[in-house]
């Protein structure tokens, strides 16, 4: 996953089991993979199974009723479940690939979007306004440029060794020194933790509709911060 730490090339991958309450889902991901590994399930076949389970949530959304919202936000927990499983499964059995992290980059996306332009179009049917699709809609885009980004990081990155992508200059960040420092590692870090918690939590009182905005200011507020992360020389 993004952000973990990469073992010597020599040195067997380790599952250590999660010492803190958040995030949850590492909670239910450890257990699951336990199970996994001792399959012969494949890296990429869990990644497919993620975003099926994933897709089919944001579907669910996509009606605009209560029950099946919360159908839809137990997938999500699913999906989010397996996104984790997927890494750490392959480093066990160890078949990481490129084409493998570039899948669950596109995964990722694909979900990201399809939520929100599920819970956008869902809610504009229940209330019979269109801002609700719009604000969809807006945070499916900031997400797909977030995703350009990351593409073109991506590519630089193979052009150039000296370049890095997110996943490398996560091992290396300095700790939030001011206020615009500390805003954009919430919007980095901390936004995207149990987030199918937050949606499955929400959608149990049929408050889902309320991350539409959130949504539509924080994907854009996503993509912007990283860039003015690096004029500010975030990493080192």
């Amino acid at each position: 996953m993004p952000g973990s730490p990469e073992p010597a090339a020599d040195a067997p991958y380790r599952l250590i089991a999660p010492t803190q309450l958040f995030p949850l889902t590492r909670h239910l991901s450890y257990r699951l993979t336990l199970l996994l590994v001792q399959t012969p399930i494949t890296p990429n076949q869990i990644t497919a199974l993620s975003m099926i389970a994933g897709l089919a949530g944001a579907f669910c959304f996509a009606f605009g009723t209560w029950d099946l919202s919360v159908v839809g936000g137990i997938l999500l927990i699913a999906g989010y479940t397996l996104d984790n499983c997927d890494g750490e499964i392959a480093r066990l059995k160890k078949m990481s690939s490129e084409w493998g992290a570039h899948f669950d980059d596109l995964v990722d996306w694909l979900v990201d979007s399809a939520f929100f332009a599920g819970l956008g179009f869902g809610t504009s049917t229940a209330t019979g306004n269109m801002i609700w699709l719009w604000l969809g809609m807006a945070a499916s885009f900031g997400a797909t440029i977030d995703y350009i980004i990351d593409l073109i990081l991506q590519a630089k990155a193979k052009r150039d060794p000296a370049q890095k992508t997110r996943e490398q200059e996560a091992t290396n960040v300095r700790k939030p020194e001011d206020a615009i420092d500390w805003l954009i590692y919430i919007f980095h870090k901390l936004s995207r933790a149990d987030f199918c918690v937050i949606v499955l939590a929400l959608a149990l009182f049929d408050l889902a509709w309320i991350l539409l905005p959130f949504g539509a200011i924080g994907a854009q507020a996503y993509w912007i911060t990283d860039l003015f992360k690096r004029a500010r020389g975030w990493h080192t």
